[in-house]
C-alpha cells in the first residue's frame, strides 16, 4: 500500500528544510503535530461511535433472543415433556398443600414453654459472696451444711 522508506523520509526532510528554512521548521513541525493530534482525536471519536452503534445492535439482538426464550419458557417445555397430562404435578402438590394447612392450624396439645433464665434465677436462693468467702464456704452454703475451714494455699517459699 502506502510505503515510505527511510530514503524517502530523508528526501522529504531535506526538501522541507530547504523550502521552510531552519527558522520556520520548528513552528511548522509544531503546527503539523497539532493537526495530527486533532485528526487522531477525530478518528478515535468516530471509531468509538461506530463501536457504540455495533454494541447497541448486538444488545438489541440479544434482547430479542432473550424475549423469545422467555416467552417459550424452558421449564414449561420440560414440564410438558415429563408430565403432559399434569397428573404428576397434582400428586406432588396435594400432599404439600395438606402439610402447609396442617402446619398453619394451631395445635392444642402444645408443650408448655420452657422457663426463662430470669424465672429460674428468681427461685434460687441468693448467696452472699464477699471477697473473704472461700469456695468451700460457698459449697457448704449451697449444700446447706457446715462451712469447711479454708486451707492456706500460699507457699511460704515464694514469699521469702
Amino acid at each position: 500500500m502506502f510505503d515510505i522508506g527511510w530514503s524517502e523520509m530523508l528526501i522529504i526532510g531535506v526538501v522541507t528544510l530547504v523550502v521552510l528554512g531552519p527558522k520556520e521548521l520548528p513552528h511548522a513541525l509544531k503546527t503539523f503535530s497539532h493537526w495530527m493530534r486533532a485528526a487522531r482525536k477525530l478518528g478515535a471519536e468516530f471509531q468509538s461511535g461506530v463501536n457504540e452503534i455495533v454494541r447497541e445492535a448486538e444488545l438489541e439482538d440479544a434482547k430479542k433472543e432473550l424475549q423469545k426464550i422467555s416467552s417459550h419458557s424452558i421449564s414449561d417445555k420440560i414440564e410438558k415433556a415429563i408430565d403432559p397430562s399434569g397428573d404428576l404435578k397434582k400428586a406432588i402438590n396435594e400432599p404439600v398443600a395438606d402439610a402447609k394447612a396442617a402446619l398453619s392450624e394451631p395445635q392444642p396439645d402444645a408443650e408448655p414453654a420452657q422457663p426463662s433464665i430470669s424465672e429460674m434465677t428468681a427461685t434460687m436462693p441468693s448467696l452472699a459472696v464477699t471477697p473473704e468467702t472461700t469456695p468451700a464456704q460457698v459449697a457448704a452454703d449451697t449444700a446447706g451444711g457446715e462451712p469447711i475451714p479454708a486451707q492456706n494455699t500460699t507457699d511460704k517459699s515464694l514469699s521469702a
